[in-house]
């Protein structure tokens, strides 16, 4: 099985599980936030239902980026996975102002004396929601990781997000059971503060592959290292990295010998654009221009 079919499969597999193991906790969590009377065990059930759908934009985005590049799209599809992680990230967004929201009109509301305290229930189904979320996470990041995918990692984080927020939901219901019902509430508020934090950050990093963002320094000081130790090769004169998707496209320029052939040339720009491509699988396009060490034209290869 080849790397982009293996990617497709991870993916779709691991947002297949996670839909289902989302959908079963919204379940949940919302007939015990109804049953025992939690505002912020039913805010975490709509956050929880948020995961199924954003997964569903995920998969759809992953699909389409893995599409052949075509007529219209010379350089592939890979950026479409950027743009389901910004749809996940708004969505994620708007589901958190939206608990926000609610949480806020309650706490200005006063009358707390009159807020009914959670029952058990609601006490337990944070705790599943807590372990269920983390294993969902450590499940999808690990799988994100493997083959590399920037929306299969945004909808790893919305997980984490989930756990976190479940962590609120526990700490509220358990104070309001003690007899402050007010921090149900309170609870619901900081679910919001970590879901707007986790959409922030998909967004940002999205955004960052979106605008032609370059390599890290160590890649690029690793990518100068293997051009340079190739033979012919004098030295690097310039390196400009940029990030598409979830691939990377190389611009650089080497010092040959200036009293070479234009074949010798050609090969030593040949060994340093398949050296790259050998040692740097994220690498899906290069260029190689040839500087003389003295004075002249150079000559270049793109692959």
């Amino acid at each position: 099985m080849g790397a982009e079919q293996e990617f497709e499969r991870t993916a779709m597999r691991v947002s297949k599980v996670s839909i289902v193991a989302n959908f079963i906790l919204t379940a949940f969590k919302l007939f015990a936030g109804v049953i025992a009377h939690s505002g912020a065990m039913i805010s975490d059930a709509i956050h929880s239902a948020s995961d199924v759908f954003s997964t569903v934009v995920v998969m759809i985005g992953i699909r389409i980026s893995r599409k052949a590049s075509d007529k219209d799209h010379p350089y592939g599809h890979e950026r479409m996975e950027c743009v389901a992680a910004i749809v996940l990230a708004t969505i994620l967004a708007a589901t958190g102002l939206g608990i926000g929201y609610t949480a806020v009109t309650k706490i200005a509301g006063g009358n707390y004396e009159n807020l009914e305290v959670p029952g058990l229930l609601a006490l337990i189904a944070a705790l599943v929601s807590i372990l269920v979320k983390e294993v969902m996470y450590r499940y999808t990041m690990i799988n994100a990781k493997r083959i590399d995918s920037g929306a299969l990692m945004a909808d790893a984080w919305h997980h984490r997000s989930d756990a976190l927020s479940s962590v609120g939901a526990l700490i509220g219901i358990g104070g309001a059971r003690l007899g402050f019902p007010i921090l149900d509430a309170v609870a619901s508020l900081v679910i919001c503060f970590f879901i707007e934090k986790a959409a922030y950050e998909i967004f940002m990093d999205a955004v960052d592959k979106m605008v032609d963002k370059a390599c890290d320094e160590e890649t690029e000081a690793a990518l100068r290292d293997c051009a340079g130790a190739q033979e012919g090769v004098l030295g690097v004169d310039l390196l400009h990295t940029r990030v598409f998707g979830n691939k990377v496209y190389v611009d650089i320029e080497i010092r040959a010998d200036g009293e070479e052939t234009l074949h010798r040339a050609h090969e030593t720009a040949e060994r340093v654009h398949d050296a790259i491509e050998k040692n740097f699988p994220k690498v899906k396009h290069i260029m190689v221009h040839v500087n003389p060490g003295e004075t002249g034209s150079g000559s270049q290869i793109g692959g």
